[in-house]
């Protein structure tokens, strides 16, 4: 009696609704890493806005060399870090403070060019990150590429970079 009650009230409630066998599991396995951003820009006054417009401002000053524009996105106490994946045996790590990172920047000969591609933005709060593969390119040739990651926090309204990491490696880049 209870089973068939249960059966009555099961029926009530999927009634109208397609059969199973009309809802197909997902043919799409869940991604493994972070999903690539919404290649539309964010809207205007949104944080993912002004998160990127941080990032973009570190990459032109690595694009003019000036120290000054790139110390100027940096949270005071930060450092970076970079993983070099040799093209044989182990990577190397190696973390940088803000003025050792800085001094890679003075004015010189070479033309830098650092540009990234489907940025992923996460938010929460007052804390943000950027995920997004980038080309370094030195007098317009390819020189390495490899993956940004940008930690960053809301401090008096102002979005910091609080620390920088990225690969990098010489082959496999897109030309």
């Amino acid at each position: 009696m209870l089973l068939s009650l249960l059966a009555l009230t099961f029926i009530a409630q999927t009634a109208g609704l397609p059969p199973p066998a009309a809802n197909p599991t997902r043919s799409v396995p869940a991604p493994a890493k972070l999903p690539p951003a919404n290649p539309l820009a964010p809207p205007d006054g949104s944080d993912e806005r002004a998160v990127l417009a941080t990032v973009d401002k570190l990459l032109g000053g690595i694009n003019t060399r000036d120290a000054a524009a790139i110390g100027a996105t940096l949270r005071a106490a930060g450092s970076a870090t970079v993983v070099t994946e040799a093209e044989s045996g182990p990577a190397t790590v190696r973390t940088l403070p803000w003025p050792e990172l800085l001094a890679r920047f003075q004015p010189g000969p070479e033309t830098f060019d650092e540009g990234i591609s489907s940025p992923a933005v996460e938010i929460d709060g007052d804390m943000a990150m950027v995920w997004a593969p980038y080309v370094f390119r030195l007098n317009g040739k390819v020189h390495h590429c490899g993956t940004n990651h940008v930690s960053l926090v809301r401090e008096n309204g102002a979005w910091k970079i609080a620390s920088l990491a990225w690969t990098s490696r010489t082959i496999g880049c897109p030309a």
